[in-house]
């Protein structure tokens, strides 16, 4: 796997106007240190002690940097909280980033224990084990770390905690009070996150949000992201006969839930992957100026389809970024009997397919799954929320059992809001390279509740390499991100 040369080692010597190299490269290394203790503890969203041995780490890291730290009781894990003592001149930055990672399956990881972070550098066309002594002699910008959540989400924390320990040991007045609040079940969906906000609500109070999570423009460049896509999801299971029946026997005769689920899903999106459901885009206009701005980011789309391999792109809009734009209706698994080695000659019992839909602020999640549930039912499906009885499966043709997910809303900042231009003058400046500004970005935080609690705006820094294989085996942080992101901290905190 080679990994490509991006604008970052470039970037890295126009920013030393702010801090001093060496004194940044010295944060660098111990960073690497630290990071490598902090991935060592696992952090599966879905284990409780796993994220309870994470949050005593960070209330230590905190507090040796003089916060005052909180651990925040929801009705699933606990947030994690950290603030600096509260100067009433001086406004407040809420910063938010996450501890929880996703599971992982080592086999498919090429190292032993993905917990154990472990230097690697390209080498022509292979990737080699790096010694941590290496580090000493040549601290390569470009060789990577690899390990969950080196990058998704616990690099951006170390960085922050570093570029902390920078502004504290130079003596640097901060412009900013600061708070910090950490997710501890982003990766799983945040669904305690509305109503602890709420509860929370004067405690979390602050001027702007700064986000730092997820992957940079793949160019290389500064870049700021103004909102992100929202989710929910539709699970769809279609009926056959009570048991799997032999296909020689009753092929031709006994419906195939398969084959209806199959017939049922094609019918949601056109040939060009536009969905067909009536009124799904209703509300979603992209003007001149729109249209303008999303034109704007450097996307290399040949790079796209080459790096996924593809033969044609889908045609919900007339680029990357304008695709972003629309609500998506994406199929993210389906399941039916047997496969592979273990095929059978059978008519299936029954399919179900996953349906993962990503929402955009003039879209209502809720509206969409109704939409959704109203065109299966012209398909000709009684639609249930629960397993059908014998009388339900013999008295209709056709049957889908549909389960709505919960709903996580989309945000979009005006790009012209006076903070957003604050943080893209200040990342220009400690970059002298152009900011690359997204309008909406694909992926979902869930930022919603801040917004609609707090009342202010927000905004995406991402801080971490595009290609660093997030949620995937062999997750990574090029070590230039780290002296990125401790100069861009130190430079929206220095006064």
């Amino acid at each position: 796997m080679r990994f490509p040369t991006t604008l970052l080692a470039l970037l890295i010597f126009c920013m030393g106007q702010a801090q001093d190299s060496a004194q940044v490269k010295s944060k660098v290394r111990k960073s690497i240190d630290m990071l490598g203790g902090f991935v060592s503890i696992p952090n599966d969203a879905l284990d409780i002690a796993d994220i309870n041995r994470n949050i005593t780490w960070l209330t230590e890291a905190f507090n040796q940097r003089g916060f005052n730290s909180s651990v925040l009781p929801t009705s699933g894990a606990p947030l994690f909280f950290a603030a600096l003592p509260m100067e009433d001149s001086k406004p407040t930055i809420l910063f938010y980033m996450h501890l929880d990672g996703q599971g992982v399956d080592a086999s498919k990881w090429d190292q032993n224990d993905p917990y154990q972070m472990i230097i690697k550098a390209q080498q022509g066309d292979s990737l080699v084990v790096k010694e941590k002594s290496d580090l000493n002699s040549d601290l390569n910008y470009d060789w990577r770390l690899f390990g969950r959540s080196t990058a998704d989400d616990k690099g951006p924390i170390v960085m922050f905690l570093n570029a902390i320990d920078l502004l504290q040991e130079n003596g640097v007045e901060l412009a900013y009070n600061i708070k910090v609040i950490l997710d501890s079940e982003e990766e799983k969906g945040s669904k305690p996150l509305p109503k602890a906000v709420a509860e929370y609500k004067e405690l979390l109070q602050a001027d702007f949000l700064v986000i730092n999570d997820g992957p940079m423009h793949a160019s290389g460049q500064p870049t700021i992201v103004y909102g992100c896509r929202g989710i929910t999801g539709i699970s769809l299971t279609t009926y056959g006969p009570i048991k799997p029946q032999h296909s020689g026997h009753y092929g031709n005769y006994t419906p195939n839930p398969a084959m209806e689920l199959s017939q049922l899903l094609a019918s949601m999106k056109d040939a060009e992957g536009r969905i067909t459901i009536k009124g799904y885009y209703d509300g979603i206009k992209i003007d001149a100026d729109t249209k303008a701005l999303l034109e704007a980011v450097p996307d290399d789309v040949e790079a796209i389809k080459a790096s996924q391999q593809l033969g044609r792109v889908d045609l919900v809009g007339q680029s990357y970024q304008e695709a972003l734009q629309y609500p998506s209706l994406n199929i993210r698994g389906m399941q039916s009997a047997w496969v592979g080695d273990q095929t059978r000659t059978i008519v299936p019992d029954k399919a179900t397919a996953e349906i993962g839909i990503r929402l955009v602020p003039e879209t209502d999640g809720a509206r969409l799954q109704n939409l959704i549930q109203k065109h299966i039912s012209n398909q000709g499906y009684t639609v249930l929320d629960h397993e059908p009885s014998t009388d339900e499966r013999t008295q209709n043709e056709r049957i889908v059992k549909l389960t709505n997910g919960s709903i996580s809303n989309a945000f979009r900042t005006d790009m012209e809001n006076p903070n957003g231009q604050f943080l893209r003058d200040k990342l220009a400046q400690l970059s002298e390279a152009e900011v690359v500004n997204i309008r909406m970005m694909g992926g979902t935080v869930p930022m919603a509740p801040f917004i609609k609690q707090l009342g202010i705006p927000a905004f995406i820094v991402p801080l971490v390499n595009h290609d660093n294989n997030q949620h995937a085996p062999n997750e990574n942080l090029r070590i230039g991100q780290l002296d990125y992101g401790i100069r861009v901290f130190y430079g929206i905190l220095s006064k």
